[in-house]
């Protein structure tokens, strides 16, 4: 009994080490549509957060200092940023405002965003420099070299409100299918509303990467990836991240919090 309990007492220990410790991994992703001038652009991304009643404004500043550190071209947030309502965290939130980036700050929402007054929080975050992408696109970059990025809210949103349901094809309309296309999508089953659509590269998040071993198991129940990059059958490439924050207790087993460097290259 004692035993156990000291394994267990050094597991607890050791998960939240894991929860609080920001790994920066850096992927490659080759991108064959991509400008030669803007091979090596540099995109940070955040994901499920968690910012609310266990995680924090102290953490919400260290995730900023470490994305910026990084000298990103572009911050995306793919979702489940907050677990509270706008009146209730704002006073903390202006620190989200220091996030530095070449070609701003994108977010799309996550299905927890539905839980904490969506409407508010996406409001809030378009008053305060952060472009919201709702069933949109925008170019990246410059008229000598580009790509377009498209965002879609979670596949719930339309739960809660019409006009948050996703909808890829209004966001391509018109689009030049010769130019690149990264999409930011919450979950990472919403790589099938990009079937037939020439999207590159996909890049999602919601499962934590299972968050605490072998939990990734059963999210691989709901979700066809748990984490990592990978390639799916009709060749979109999706990249999963493991989440920056975590969601109830603040713990991780063998599953690191992160921040993520999506370096795009032609090669």
């Amino acid at each position: 009994a004692g035993a156990a309990a000291v394994g267990a007492g050094g597991t607890v220990f050791a998960g939240r080490r894991e929860a609080e410790d920001l790994t920066t991994p850096v992927i490659e992703v080759a991108l064959p549509r991509l400008p030669r001038a803007l091979d090596g652009y540099k995109i940070v991304q955040l994901s499920d957060v968690h910012i609310g009643p266990l995680l924090g404004a102290r953490f919400l500043e260290r995730v900023v200092d470490v994305a910026n550190a990084q000298k990103p071209d572009l911050v995306v947030i793919t979702g489940d940023l907050v677990d509270a309502p706008v009146k209730t965290l704002a006073p903390d939130f202006k620190v989200l405002s220091r996030l530095a980036a070449r070609h701003g700050v994108v977010f799309v929402t996550g299905n927890h965003e539905y839980y904490s007054g969506a409407e508010e929080w996406v409001a809030w975050l378009r008053a305060n420099g952060i472009r919201v992408l709702m069933n949109e696109r925008m170019e990246i970059g410059d008229a000598g070299a580009s790509f377009d990025l498209a965002g879609i809210p979670d596949k719930q949103g339309g739960m809660f409100f019409a006009d948050h349901e996703p909808d890829l094809a209004r966001a391509l309309a018109g689009r030049d299918p010769e130019r690149e296309l990264v999409l930011l999508a919450h979950r990472p089953s919403q790589i099938e509303m990009a079937r037939g659509h020439g999207v590159g590269l996909h890049l999602a998040g919601h499962t934590h990467g299972g968050q605490l071993w072998p939990f990734g198991a059963l999210v691989r129940l709901t979700e066809p990836y748990v984490s990592g990059l990978h390639t799916h059958d009709d060749g979109t490439q999706i990249y999963v991240s493991r989440g920056t924050g975590s969601w109830g207790p603040p713990l991780r087993i063998a599953n690191p919090a992160e921040i993520g460097q999506i370096v795009l290259t032609r090669r």
